[in-house]
């Protein structure tokens, strides 16, 4: 399996910006991925509200259910994880892991880092509903519309910015705390065909599951970026933007961070 760290990546509003081929595998649409709830109170509304905004996608949906509540917010096979925590002073806000078997995506995880989310400026509801959006919106297979944080704001979680909620700018510009429709159409492009196995997510199904080689990955810490293997893209500020780590086996981890 491939693993996938990501956080906050690069393409225009009308460019697709997937990162990849990944997907989860699944025989019909829309398919039902659930959201494992590691998250302490201040996030919960903020994890209830990506959900719903998610799941107005033609394609998918998702349930919040309760976390696992593994070790370093660890994977679990057909799902994804969702946790924040004080992960220290190491420069990222947020980060989303994504397994892959092949193009298909097998389990994820969406990391909020508390140590900055504590403090002024990203202590705000508007802050937190744009990380959390985003990084819950890397597992689905999507990449950001735009990586500029000094661009206008293009009305969407997947898209950098220094003013998550319109407000900074004078007249006030739109709000980052959401998907927008292109968001909505990117992931009927990714989903548009079917699959003969299942990504674990649906034990009922009468299909096949697919079970990636997950071994590996599960618990590194994504706070060192000695983790996160070689460099292989910037973003627009000039920083680390992009990793890749090759596990072995055909497992590897990519690092998307801001």
């Amino acid at each position: 399996s491939i693993v996938l760290f990501a956080t906050l990546v690069v393409s225009t509003t009308q460019a697709s910006h997937s990162w990849g081929p990944y997907h989860w595998a699944r025989t019909a649409n829309p398919f039902t991925l659930k959201l494992g709830d590691n998250v302490s109170a201040t996030w919960d509304g903020h994890l209830a509200t990506a959900s719903s905004d998610w799941t107005l996608s033609s394609v998918l949906n998702t349930s919040v259910v309760s976390g696992a509540k593994k070790r370093n917010c660890g994977a679990v096979s057909g799902r994804v994880e969702v946790c924040n925590k004080t992960y220290g002073n190491n420069g990222w806000l947020g980060l989303a892991q994504i397994w892959v078997s092949g193009p298909h995506i097998t389990k994820g995880v969406a990391k909020m880092n508390d140590t900055y989310f504590n403090n002024a400026p990203y202590n705000t509801a508007a802050w937190r509903r744009f990380v959390i959006c985003q990084e819950i919106g890397h597992t689905f297979g999507l990449d950001h519309q735009d990586e500029n944080f000094n661009n206008i704001n293009l009305g969407t979680c997947m898209d950098y910015t220094s003013d998550p909620d319109g407000t900074l700018a004078n007249p006030d510009q739109l709000s980052n705390e959401h998907p927008n429709t292109h968001d909505y159409g990117q992931l009927e492009t990714i989903y548009a065909h079917l699959d003969a196995l299942v990504s674990n997510f649906n034990k009922k199904s009468s299909a096949p599951a697919l079970v990636g080689n997950d071994s590996g990955g599960d618990d590194i810490d994504t706070s060192d970026a000695k983790e996160w293997g070689k460099e292989i893209r910037k973003s627009k500020d000039g920083r680390s933007s992009l990793h890749e780590r090759d596990l072995g086996k055909s497992n590897k981890i990519f690092t998307f961070v801001i």
